[in-house]
């Protein structure tokens, strides 16, 4: 096998690489109406962040996607933000983020919703993307 073939062959699987470490990114996605950082997305998953100057901010879960999210984005698990929200409840009165169950049904809530944050497998369409991860 000549270098050029052996340099190509190297090439081609780097792409394919890529391409697949990129399909498989998930994006946090938001209505035009909001902009965050990576840290605001925490702060208003963790329901310590509720307003964005005027705007009351809406996060949604989707169910579909939460496994990797919470692992990726919070560096939590289900049981860890679960009682998270059960104790913002009872402490401060705060009702844990909506559950839709797929990427479309979140997207589609992110459209239609001022003030909607919720994350999907990407990649997504008219709708803001804030960040991938």
């Amino acid at each position: 096998m000549s270098l050029n073939t052996k340099l190509r062959a190297l090439a081609t699987c780097t792409l394919a690489l890529a391409a697949c470490a990129s399909a498989g990114a998930g994006e946090v996605i938001a209505h035009p109406s909001v902009m965050l950082s990576a840290e605001e997305v925490k702060d208003v998953y963790f329901g310590d962040k509720q307003l964005l100057g005027n705007i009351k901010l809406v996060p949604l879960d989707n169910a579909a996607q939460q496994a990797e999210f919470l692992a990726k984005v919070l560096l939590t698990d289900s049981t860890k933000y679960a009682a998270r929200w059960t104790k913002k409840a009872f402490r401060e009165g705060l009702t844990a983020p909506l559950v839709r169950g797929s990427d479309a049904e979140a997207m589609a809530f992110v459209r239609a919703t001022p003030g909607a944050v919720a994350y999907v497998a990407g990649p997504s369409s008219n709708v803001k993307v804030l960040y991938r991860y």
